[in-house]
């Protein structure tokens, strides 16, 4: 039985990495699936998922991938999507017809909250409608597990702004709780 899929993670936690590892699999098991983006991500290109160890493939973007007809997307044994806290409910909607009309599964990679800990619109419709949700996990500066995404600059923690704003280590750090709370970007 197909199912719909939501890894999630703080920054720098392998989530791109896992999502590369899964498609490299399926492909080498003779199998098709497709990996897909969400339009918002264009730090690596419009068609190219790349992780922060140097894996990269290219990929379909989800606004594309939405016109796909059914016997396009029947061709596939599984759909796998990166950077889904930029979709749309409507978007996940979307995916999680694929999972109950066309009985394919679909793997959702992203970031559960924004860098004030509050849900991104994607990841929350996730929560909602998945079948399995699973952390995955990294740690902190201090050795404990990372559970925030902390926004920074020169002055520290950024604690106000826009929800969205691409970047990478220059601009984010995956802190616990604490750290995040007090505002600790190191020792």
């Amino acid at each position: 039985m197909a199912k719909l899929y939501f890894y999630y993670g703080v920054m720098g936690s392998s989530k791109t990495a896992n999502a590369l590892m899964v498609h490299y699999n399926y492909h080498e098991r003779g199998k098709k699936a497709l990996l897909v983006k969400t339009d918002l991500d264009t730090r690596d290109g419009i068609s190219c998922i790349k992780s922060r160890i140097g894996l990269e493939h290219e990929c379909e973007l989800l606004s594309s991938f939405i016109n796909y007809d059914k016997d396009r997307i029947k061709d596939f044994d599984c759909i796998i999507v990166d950077e889904i806290q930029f979709a749309s409910k409507e978007e996940i909607d979307f995916l999680s017809d694929i999972v109950d009309n066309l009985s394919i599964p679909v793997l959702c990679y992203g970031l559960r909250a924004d860098f004030r800990n509050i849900l991104f619109e994607g990841s929350e419709r996730l929560i909602t409608l998945a079948d399995e949700i699973h952390e995955v996990k990294t740690v902190c500066w201090c050795g404990a597990k990372a559970t925030c995404n902390a926004r920074y600059n020169e002055n520290g923690i950024v604690r106000q702004g826009e929800q969205i704003e691409l970047g990478a280590n220059d601009k984010y750090i995956a802190l616990c709780r604490k750290h995040y709370k007090e505002g600790k970007l190191e020792r």
